[in-house]
């Protein structure tokens, strides 16, 4: 069996036009998560969330290849979920209001004990993390708009003010949360060359 690939099995989810809007239906998928709060520029947490979430994966992946489960998959890159606490929507400006969820896809194979046996492994090995947070987790969005920007995370915002307002002039309106998908690493890449999908679920009005 051939193995999945997420960036090349859903081509439509992960490269969207850099120049103007599209329409994707997004499928129910699972999802590796961990919930905070705040900047995470400022906050801790953000970067184990990250830490936490990769050994997870990659523990859950090489556990389930050792245990002949098929098919075998590369991990996704990672993604998050951003709202803002008492006020509708997301405002990129207002850092101290932000909730985010952070997120790696799983293939439908995955399962919660296949999970929780990762997370075990990680533990008796005195792997430090947020073990008790993460959970595996189906989210189905739907129909949605993304576009893929690039640059700095901090110079979003005029970007997601522009999608926003081509879904309103296209006779849509935003539902959900703001999902962004991270297909740079930021160790790696200078911050122009960041590569960032920017996507919202909407529904007609």
């Amino acid at each position: 069996m051939e193995k999945i690939d997420f960036k090349k099995d859903f081509k439509t989810l992960y490269n969207p036009p850099a120049k103007g809007f599209a329409f994707v239906d997004v499928p129910a998928l699972k999802y590796l998560m961990i919930d905070g709060m705040g900047d995470p520029n400022t906050v801790p947490a953000f970067q184990v969330s990250i830490e936490t979430l990769f050994g997870v994966a990659f523990t859950t992946k090489f556990a389930a290849k050792k245990a002949g489960a098929e098919p075998e998959y590369t991990v996704p890159p990672l993604s998050g979920l951003w709202w803002c606490e008492g006020i509708e929507g997301f405002d990129p400006d207002k850092r101290n209001l932000w909730r985010w969820t952070l997120m790696i896809a799983q293939p439908p194979h995955i399962e919660n004990e296949m999970v929780r046996s990762a997370v075990s492994q990680l533990v008796e090995k005195g792997k430090q993390g947020l073990w008790e947070q993460i959970r595996l987790e189906t989210l189905d969005e739907g129909l949605s708009i993304q576009t893929m920007y690039m640059g700095p995370y901090c110079d979003e915002a005029p970007t997601i003010a522009a999608m926003h307002r081509f879904v309103m002039e296209k006779g849509y309106s935003l539902r959900g949360r703001h999902h962004e998908i991270y297909l740079s690493d930021p160790r790696r890449t200078t911050p122009e060359k960041l590569k960032t999908i920017l996507r919202h679920p909407v529904s007609k009005q």
